[in-house]
């Protein structure tokens, strides 16, 4: 078994650990699929399936070798990927809805989730059911429906739609990845 050790620049040797530095990871046709940890790029470059395009964090070595250690890989092949529906979640739906509570417009990071058809009137959980709610609209809807409760929604909740880089939103975007994600502003 080859052992892996890291060598990294002076600069950048502060977190101590290079392996676990994000690289990100390419199509063959540059578009832009996954993040992944140094360790799991070396190991795609070591046999073969993927191609070094940006260094910039120092070398990894081996008893025998040396090679970059990377920040942006391409497979040197196509992956497929289908288009998958988001899971709900409560950091979802409030990203969905920009943070502000959907009855009275409110925009706070201290929110609720509120079935819009309450759970005991037979509401389902799924995204057209759930919005986000500041703790008093919460209150003072209750179990009611919108009619009962005197409330109306700002916007219909809708499911997000697919978006293959959704991986991407709400994560750090380091400088060497912006000329291969042409969708960030600079």
């Amino acid at each position: 078994m080859v052992s892996i050790d890291t060598v990294a620049p002076p600069a950048e040797a502060g977190n101590g650990q290079p392996l676990a530095s994000p690289v990100l990871v390419l199509n063959q046709n540059y578009q832009p699929l996954n993040i992944c940890n140094g360790r799991r790029a070396v190991l795609l470059l070591f046999r073969g399936k993927a191609e070094l395009l940006t260094n910039g964090r120092g070398e990894v070595r081996s008893v025998s070798t040396a090679m970059p250690n990377p920040s942006v890989i391409r497979l040197v092949y196509m992956v497929k990927r289908p288009l998958m529906s988001r899971r709900l979640s409560r950091r979802a739906v409030f990203y969905r809805d920009g943070f502000a509570c959907q009855y009275c417009g409110l925009e706070t990071r201290e929110l609720t989730l509120d079935h819009v058809m309450p759970r005991s009137k037979g509401g389902p959980h799924v995204w057209e059911n759930v919005v986000s709610s500041c703790i008093p609209c919460n209150h003072k809807k209750a179990g009611l429906t919108l009619k009962e409760a005197n409330l109306k929604l700002k916007r219909k909740a809708a499911a997000p739609r697919p978006n293959p880089y959704y991986i991407f939103h709400h994560r750090t975007i380091l400088e060497e990845w912006r000329p291969f994600m042409p969708w960030v502003e600079s």
